[in-house]
C-alpha cells in the first residue's frame, strides 16, 4: 500500500521505493510519496486531461482500484478506463469496488446491471455491512433508522468499515474516486492525488471538471446513468438521506439536507464513530494492563530495592 513517509525521503530520490525493495516472492514494492513529490505531481497532473491522468496512474500504482457508487463522475471514469483497456488489452484491468449500504435506491441497483451489460469485462467487488446481506438483517442487528438515531455509527457500519475491509481483503494500494472541486463543500480545494490516513493513495482524475462537463461526456458517449438524475438528483446516495437539488443549489446540496454534514465518513480522515471505537479500544487496553499490574505480587524486599534505587 502506498503511503507518505518522511523518514524514508532521504533514500528515495524519485519519491518511489526502488524496485529492488520487492521481495523475492515477486511482490510489488511499496510506493512512498514525500510531501515535496506529492506537491510536484499535483502541480503537473492538474494540467492534464482526465484520460491522461488515468493512463499515468495505471502504469504507476500497483494494486489500483476504482471505488464508485456509479454517480456521473464515476461513470465517466469507468468509460475512460474501458477505452484505455482497448488501447492496451494485455494490461490488467482496473477492478471496481462498490459499497452496498443496503439502502441504495432501486434505480442505483438497476444501473449496476446496465453497467455490467455495457462493460462485460468489468470485475465488480461488492461489499456490504459486516455479517448481513439484506436490509432486514441489518435492522435486526443494528435497529431501524440507525442513520437517524446514530448517524456516525451508521456511517461507520454501512460505509467506512466495509470500505476498510475491501481495502484489506484486496490489498488495495491506490484508488480512483469520483470527487470533483465543483461539488463544493470540503471538495473545493481537492488535489488530484492525496495520501490519506493509513497510507491509502486517492486519485481524483476528474477533480477539475464541472458538472456540465461530466454530463456532456455521458451524453456524447451514450454512457448509462442513474435515472434519478433526470428527476433533479445531481448526487445520489442512500434513499433516506438524498433529495433532488433545487435550481442554484450546490451539486451535493441534496445530500443530508438540513444538516451540517457533507461527507459520509469514507473521505474523512476518521469518522467520529471510528474515533470513538479507537479511543474505546485504547481505554480497554489501558484498563487491562492496569488490572494485570494489580495482580503482580510485590514482595517487601522488592519494595526496599525500589526505594533504595529511587
Amino acid at each position: 500500500m502506498g503511503h507518505q513517509d518522511e523518514s524514508v525521503a532521504s533514500s528515495l530520490e524519485s519519491g518511489y521505493a526502488s524496485g529492488a525493495s520487492a521481495s523475492s516472492s515477486g511482490d510489488l514494492p511499496t510506493i512512498h510519496l514525500t510531501k515535496q513529490h506529492l506537491k510536484f505531481l499535483n502541480s503537473t497532473l492538474n494540467d492534464l486531461a482526465p484520460i491522461d491522468i488515468l493512463r499515468w496512474a495505471k502504469i504507476t500504482f500497483p494494486n489500483l482500484y476504482q471505488t464508485t457508487a456509479f454517480g456521473l463522475t464515476g461513470l465517466v471514469t469507468l468509460d475512460l478506463l474501458s477505452k484505455l483497456q482497448k488501447e492496451t488489452p494485455s494490461a490488467p484491468p482496473i477492478d471496481v469496488i462498490f459499497l452496498d449500504t443496503l439502502y441504495h435506491f432501486q434505480e442505483t441497483l438497476d444501473l449496476i446491471e446496465k453497467i455490467r451489460a455495457r462493460y462485460p469485462n468489468i470485475n465488480l467487488h461488492i461489499y456490504k455491512p459486516e455479517g448481513v446481506n439484506t436490509t432486514a438483517e441489518f435492522e435486526v442487528k443494528h435497529g431501524t433508522e440507525l442513520w437517524k438515531h446514530n448517524p456516525d455509527n451508521y456511517d461507520f457500519t454501512a460505509k467506512v468499515e466495509p470500505a476498510q475491509r475491501a481495502y484489506a481483503d484486496l490489498s488495495v494500494g491506490a484508488i480512483f474516486t469520483g470527487r470533483r472541486r465543483s461539488q463544493g463543500a470540503k471538495r473545493e480545494s481537492l488535489d488530484i492525488i492525496e495520501v490519506v490516513e493509513g497510507g491509502l493513495i486517492k486519485i481524483n482524475p476528474l477533480a477539475s471538471w464541472s458538472f456540465a462537463q461530466v454530463q456532456e461526456y455521458i451524453k456524447e458517449n451514450d454512457v448509462p446513468y442513474n435515472e434519478l438524475l433526470d428527476r433533479g438528483y445531481k448526487s445520489v446516495g442512500d434513499w433516506h438521506s438524498t433529495e433532488p437539488v433545487k435550481e442554484g443549489e450546490d451539486e451535493r446540496a441534496g445530500r443530508w439536507k438540513g444538516t451540517a454534514k457533507t461527507e459520509c465518513g469514507i473521505h474523512n480522515k476518521r469518522s467520529k464513530y471510528a474515533q470513538f471505537l479507537y479511543e474505546a479500544e485504547q481505554k480497554r487496553q489501558q484498563e487491562e494492563l492496569a488490572a494485570k499490574l494489580e495482580q503482580v505480587e510485590i514482595k517487601p524486599e522488592h519494595i526496599e530495592d525500589l526505594v533504595a534505587t529511587a
